[in-house]
């Protein structure tokens, strides 16, 4: 019979030099904001709202040098109207890709939400890469879910015209582990040895994490939601794009108008927690990769399958548990869902979510909708039946999401807690 107490004990005395290099990490990171806030000579004049066109807004093309600084890239946008990553990622891949070009993935297939963007699937002459002319190639990764590099080197040398080579950082809804930085950089250099293609990252889940961003690598453009990392909690909507000042350019082209590109803008009074989130983003992130090694430990120590393993480095704030059954599934999300600060109450249950081929289970008792860098978990219905766990403001409100989720498993397996 296990003691919680006493197992909770236990992997926090295993974990505690793993969250002293957590600390360590949103130190440097910390130091990194505060030195870009003092370049900037940030002042409270630079948190006024502006309406209309927004030409002149000061507060929000300063907070863009920022980004830019903190990111390692020579440019940046950073805007509250960006509607989610998903979002900003469409913004990049079109301001980027022209008709005739290639876009290639070179670590699988990207994202779910980004299928219908593609045009992988969905209905035909809605406004898809494919529907203006853009084809698509993806290099599998290898057996061991890696990145193929032999495969990326054959696929730019054969595929026609290719314009943008894809790099998600994250695992995404796939059991394959997250890219480092440095991992990232290798592969950069790797498409740069035989392509002028940009190098395009989906960054989301990874901001902070290691001590450097893809940018400060190489990466043309890396790109984000304001909701998970970089928010910092405080954001309520929003995303970024950083990178090179041609890849921002025509990324800005595509985010208003060509011709009119970063210019325009109303920033609407939002400035002020654009800042502030950006500033907490650091120690809030240490918060959530406290939170997934805890997850980790325990549910190793419950026999069900961890990625990573709770004494891994991590490059991203997700975690994954593998139950194999659907049920077990629904039940990590509902302890979850159980152990949040909002509708606690709610059991939720699996739905088909916009931008998904199978029914998704989604637990978000944040204050933020979709907000996942606040304690959240989902996954699809679909084998082996992975949760992907991710985020927690504070490290005590997810470790009690985590045991929540813990003894709720462990109800559903007639094991006592």
């Amino acid at each position: 019979m296990t003691d919680t107490k006493a197992l909770l004990e236990r992997a926090e005395e295993a974990l505690a030099p793993l969250f002293k290099q957590i600390d360590k990490t949103a130190q440097a990171c910390t130091e990194r904001v505060l030195a870009a806030f003092k370049e900037a000579r940030v002042s409270s004049t630079m948190f006024g709202s502006t309406d209309g066109y927004g030409y002149d807004d000061y507060g929000r093309d300063t907070l863009d040098k920022i980004y830019a600084t903190v990111f390692g890239a020579e440019a940046a946008f950073v805007r509250h109207s960006i509607l989610s990553g998903t979002h900003a990622l469409t913004i990049a891949l079109f301001g980027l890709l022209r008709p005739g070009d290639t876009l290639l993935s070179i670590t699988g297939k990207p994202y779910d939400t980004l299928d219908e963007v593609i045009g992988i699937c969905g209905e035909e002459g809605a406004g898809s890469l494919k529907d203006f002319g853009v084809r698509y190639a993806e290099v599998p990764l290898t057996a061991e879910g890696l990145p193929d590099k032999e495969g990326i080197l054959e696929a730019l040398r054969r595929e026609k015209g290719v314009k943008v080579a894809f790099i998600q950082r994250s695992k995404g809804y796939l059991d394959r582990k997250t890219l480092s930085v440095a991992e990232i950089g290798e592969l950069v250099a790797l498409v740069k040895s035989v392509s002028d293609a940009f190098v395009v990252v989906d960054n989301c889940y990874g901001e902070f994490v290691d001590g450097k961003e893809p940018c400060a690598v190489g990466a043309d453009l890396a790109v984000g939601s304001l909701i998970k990392n970089p928010g910092g909690g405080i954001v309520e909507c929003g995303g970024y794009l950083v990178g090179t000042r041609r890849a921002i350019e025509l990324c800005g082209y595509r985010f208003s108008a060509p011709g009119v590109g970063l210019e325009i803008g109303a920033s609407l009074g939002h400035n002020k927690s654009l800042y502030k989130g950006l500033f907490y983003a650091p120690h809030t992130v240490a918060q959530a990769l406290k939170t997934a090694h805890l997850c980790a430990y325990l549910f190793a120590e419950a026999g069900y399958k961890t990625e990573p393993a709770w004494d891994e480095a991590r490059h991203d704030i997700i975690q994954t548990v593998t139950f194999g059954t659907p049920e077990g599934l629904i039940a990590f999300c509902r302890g979850i869902q159980e152990g949040s600060p909002i509708d606690a109450f709610v059991s939720c249950e699996p739905w088909a979510m916009p931008g998904y081929q199978e029914p998704v289970i989604m637990a978000a008792g944040t204050f933020t909708q979709g907000a996942s860098l606040e304690l959240s978990a989902d996954g699809p219905i679909r084998p082996p039946y992975i949760a992907f766990m991710q985020g927690g403001l504070t490290y005590e409100s997810g470790k009690y999401g985590v045991l929540c989720a813990l003894e709720k498993v462990k109800g559903l397996d007639g094991k006592d807690s």
